[in-house]
């Protein structure tokens, strides 16, 4: 079974209030006073701004999606993740935003690359986002990021 998640992160009310103009969003709550918006198709469809894709190197970051990201970081820091794995293999990418602008990455792990000392990519994005790992396990798992398989189950 494989893992796929596309998303944006960010603390609980920050992301629900941000959310609330984007048609079809929906938020599911994550540990540690954060949560995410699952990156649908139907939300990939009422953000991008048919303009040529970023030159941020995700899979399925909307066009136009990084100037609403800065846009919400003007009220807190807001990651925007992608993870895609199947039978142990697979990529993470994540950037932070925060006061109007990327402050993290865009970080990519590529299929066959270990991570570094620092950790994945998402887990270095949830740390700028203040998260704290518990003692035995990753940022990543611990808000929780283990407990669906695909971004639509953060919905279902």
């Amino acid at each position: 079974m494989g893992y796929v998640l596309r998303a944006a992160i960010a603390g609980h009310e920050l992301l629900r209030a941000a959310s609330r103009d984007v048609p079809g969003a929906g938020v599911a709550p994550l540990r540690q006073g954060l949560s995410l918006m699952p990156m649908t198709d139907e939300v990939f469809d009422t953000v991008t701004d048919g303009s040529p894709a970023g030159s941020l190197g995700f899979w399925r970051l909307p066009a136009g999606f990084e100037e609403l990201l800065a846009r919400w970081s003007a009220a807190g820091p807001v990651a925007y993740v992608e993870a895609e794995y199947f039978g142990g293999v697979g990529e993470q990418h994540a950037a932070v935003w925060a006061h109007g602008g990327v402050v993290l990455g865009p970080l990519h792990v590529e299929e066959g690359q270990a991570f570094g000392s620092a950790g994945s990519p998402i887990s270095q994005a949830l740390r700028r986002l203040g998260v704290v790992a518990d003692a035995a396990t990753d940022e990543f798992a611990t808000v929780g990021l283990d407990r669906h398989r695909s971004s639509e189950g953060w919905i279902a």
